[in-house]
């Protein structure tokens, strides 16, 4: 007796799961023009709801001088990512389990030294890293607001970025601004657009389409919209004792905002990006070595 028709589908697709290379992590930058506009809050909340759908995943931050992961999951770290650098420690060590499916990186103090580190320095990093690359599925970096020359060479090296702004007009100028830099470097990095604080839902359109049209029109850029977050006193709250806000107030509009995005986000109909977080080691190494 044959097997059904969609029986015979899944047995074919896990054939060719299995003959698959390893997993190779995603790696992702959550960037902005300008600082103050959630980006750090929107990287923590996207993160978990990430984990809450079963998948792994690793904040790094990389927000030089304005880290504040700790502070957003009212954690205290022991250790940071100078620790690497300063103490050669493993890079397991300075990692904090939130979860089974959630982990962060603390940027610590004196960070800005990741960004001029020496050969020696960055190939201990990059063996480091490349140990990670297996253990999730998403490796997403928290970039510090606006962009440097050091720390342009990870957002360049990135498998994809999501670049956060609010309605606010300063804020949608430094967008552009980050956006005119990433597609001049690289037009074909994958962008997504995440609307943050918005008072409704029309001016959120209305401000993701401005930002589509002005990089269409001059920069040949094609920007996929991730998703809009309201402006909710749920987040202030949350930000104040220290709780991300889906767990805090998982019913309120910022919460199910997340979660929508999340599952945008996951969609398989999402527009395709480079996959491997070998690229991004690749990349990088072209980035700091070679130019």
């Amino acid at each position: 007796m044959s097997l059904p028709m969609y029986d015979q589908a899944a047995n074919l697709r896990k054939k060719v799961e299995a003959r698959r290379e390893p997993k190779q992590a995603k790696t992702i930058a959550v960037v902005s023009g300008k600082g103050g506009v959630g980006k750090s809050n929107f990287a923590v909340n996207f993160c978990l709801s990430l984990s809450k759908k079963q998948k792994k995943v690793l904040l790094f931050d990389l927000d030089i001088g304005m880290g504040n992961i700790d502070v957003l999951l009212g954690k205290t770290s022991r250790l940071s990512i100078v620790d690497i650098f300063e103490r050669q420690l493993p890079i397991q060590d300075v990692i904090e389990q939130i979860s089974d499916s959630f982990a962060y990186i603390s940027a610590g103090s004196g960070l800005s030294n990741i960004f001029a580190m020496g050969n020696e320095q960055f190939d201990y990093f990059i063996d480091q890293y490349e140990l990670l690359t297996g253990l999730f599925d998403f490796i997403i970096f928290d970039m510090g607001a606006g962009i440097t020359e050091g720390s342009a060479n990870f957002l360049m090296a990135a498998d994809e970025a999501i670049v956060v702004t609010t309605p606010e007009p300063t804020s949608l100028t430094d967008a552009y601004a980050m956006i005119k830099h990433i597609t001049r470097e690289d037009l074909n990095l994958p962008l997504f657009l995440l609307i943050n604080r918005i008072p409704n839902q029309r001016i959120g359109k209305q401000t993701a389409a401005r930002l589509q049209r002005v990089a269409g029109q001059f920069l040949g850029k094609e920007l996929a919209i991730l998703g809009m977050l309201p402006e909710d006193k749920a987040v202030v709250q949350a930000v104040i004792s220290q709780t991300p806000f889906i767990e805090k107030s998982p019913k309120t509009a910022a919460a199910k905002a997340v979660r929508e995005i999340t599952d945008m986000f996951l969609d398989g109909d999402r527009p395709d990006s480079r996959r491997a977080s070998s690229s991004f080691i690749k990349k990088l190494t072209h980035f700091i070595k070679e130019r």
